[in-house]
């Protein structure tokens, strides 16, 4: 089929243009300017989103990949790590009651806050003074996916006027409403864990940093609390506050109960949080300025990358859940492999060589996925217990650390070999972390069993690096050897301390790692 006369011929078209879409552009033209690429943005301005949380991976692609450190220090908010708050079975303890889990020091690996409206309009400006052709107020349609070896073609514009275009490579960036997604039937529901998120930003929240006595400042050695990522915990869902720029305060909540369309309301989750004492203390005389809400947050995608030369990043493919912002951690990822591809493809790799890497950076994206949503399923009635969540605290981000972020510092996720190894591994992590689910499930059972939930929910604290002393390590090149040794040392640890409080020992033969290759539970 030939193309109409009119039709404008690219390299690489993305539809979308937030964050995902925006800082793919940058990367393609950065490491190859001559590449024509254009960026498909249906809305016209930039609004408020969520997801304002950057975790390690994401900010380390920004400040590596991207050179972006000082525009970030200079317009959004450096992070101080997480902070969880514990709260009584009322829900009535004060603030400075509540126990805690949170840093005493500034963190090692640099971390934001931003404003996602404020990042992603200073991105179509970055590209666009790079080169990237940015159409904004347009829509996509029309589209006709190319097979072995065929380009795309497609039409874009509004309702005056309308562009075909012929792109070699199609990105849909689109998130949720899925472009691909809807095109290649490639949505795939989550079925287990089922729940919702209403959020707002507020003006003229509370200073956590002013608040308490000198001895409860002092507790955290007169670090930022503020400037943390605060977590609010309860049985089955959890609050999250977030500072932003310019006197803004991002305050929502996660879990089964926001699913009902009460609480998806500004009025209903107005009252919702003055339901709960320590975190009304911080919101008592703020303004609400928006509402938003999903029904629903996690779906997965059947395929990421194809050799037809089309892929999804951002929203568009996955999404897993808040908790741990891992959302934009997918982004670096997903644009990385994506980026990889499309310069090979360009530079006229072998066939057969560049469609194995493909095959390996699918399959891993799968595995990533995969992974992620074990950290969630079955196990969000146990978010409300300081005892519970101090395991769950040392296992998920000690591993983070220690599995995904060091790794994508050193660029590891781009090597074949490592891939390889990653993938012969998979189906023993997925083991492990199934096991510990179950583990952390069998906890809360006795816990609730025994009237002991909440017992440590008041007065607590820990700066939660107690078991994870490698931070600095993190980065730097380290045996497989000593990387399994660590991993051993973390899983040793939890478990101890899992069956301190089921009232149990730990066999002093047991090890952890062989759970991998267990289809029983730890214990």
């Amino acid at each position: 089929m030939s193309a109409p006369a009119d039709t404008r011929e690219i390299d690489v078209a993305i539809v979308g243009g937030g964050m995902a879409g925006a800082l793919l552009a940058r990367q393609l033209k950065r490491a190859r300017p001559s590449l024509a690429v254009a960026v498909f943005e249906k809305a016209t301005e930039r609004s408020y989103k969520v997801g304002e949380s950057l975790v390690e991976i994401a900010a380390n692609h920004l400040v590596r990949r991207h050179r972006l450190s000082g525009y970030l220090y200079e317009n959004h908010v450096a992070k101080n790590g997480l902070r969880y708050f514990f709260d009584d079975e009322s829900r009535s303890t004060p603030l400075t009651e509540l126990s805690e889990i949170g840093p005493i020091n500034l963190p090692f690996h640099p971390a934001f806050q931003i404003d996602r409206a404020r990042l992603e309009t200073d991105l179509l400006k970055m590209i666009a003074d790079l080169g990237v052709e940015v159409r904004t107020g347009v829509r996509v349609d029309g589209l006709e996916l190319g097979e072995g070896g065929a380009r795309h073609r497609f039409r874009a514009g509004d309702a005056a006027s309308q562009q075909s275009y012929s792109a070699r490579w199609l990105v849909d960036a689109s998130g949720r409403a899925g472009l691909l997604a809807g095109e290649k039937d490639l949505r795939r529901p989550e079925a287990e864990h089922q729940v919702g998120a209403v959020w707002s930003r507020f003006r003229g929240v509370a200073d956590v940093d002013e608040l308490g006595s000198e001895e409860w400042r002092g507790r955290v050695r007169h670090t930022s609390r503020r400037l943390s990522t605060m977590h609010f915990w309860y049985p089955g869902y959890w609050f999250w506050v977030i500072p932003l720029r310019g006197g803004l305060t991002s305050v929502g909540v996660v879990g089964e109960v926001v699913r009902g369309r009460e609480l998806r309301t500004a009025e209903g989750f107005r009252a919702f949080i003055r339901e709960h004492r320590g975190l009304e203390e911080l919101l008592a005389g703020a303004e609400m300025v928006d509402c938003g809400s999903f029904s629903q947050i996690a779906y997965g995608t059947s395929r990421f990358f194809s050799e037809d030369r089309w892929a999804l990043t951002g929203e568009a493919a996955t999404s897993a859940d808040p908790l741990y912002s891992p959302g934009s951690d997918f982004i670096a990822l997903e644009n990385d492999f994506i980026a990889d591809l499309i310069e090979r493809d360009f530079a006229g790799d072998g066939a057969e060589e560049w469609s194995e890497r493909l095959d390996l950076y699918e399959r891993f994206m799968q595995f990533r996925h995969a992974s992620a949503m074990l950290l969630y399923r079955g196990l969000y009635g146990g978010l409300g217990s300081f005892e519970l969540m101090r395991l769950k605290w040392d296992l998920d981000i000690g591993c983070y650390y220690n599995l995904w972020v060091s790794p994508y510092m050193m660029d590891q996720h781009l090597d074949p070999r490592f891939l390889r190894r990653q993938l012969r591994m998979s189906p023993f992590v997925l083991q492990a972390l199934t096991n510990f689910a179950e583990l952390f499930r069998r906890v809360e059972s006795h816990l609730r069993e025994e009237g002991l939930y909440h017992r440590k929910n008041r007065g607590q604290f820990s700066y939660g690096l107690e078991n994870i002393d490698f931070v600095t390590d993190v980065g730097t090149k380290r045996t497989r050897r000593e990387v399994l040794e660590k991993t051993e040392e973390i899983f040793n640890q939890v478990l101890t301390d899992a069956n301190r409080l089921l009232g149990e020992e730990s066999p002093s033969d047991h090890r952890p790692l062989q759970s991998f290759m267990n289809e029983q539970p730890l214990l």
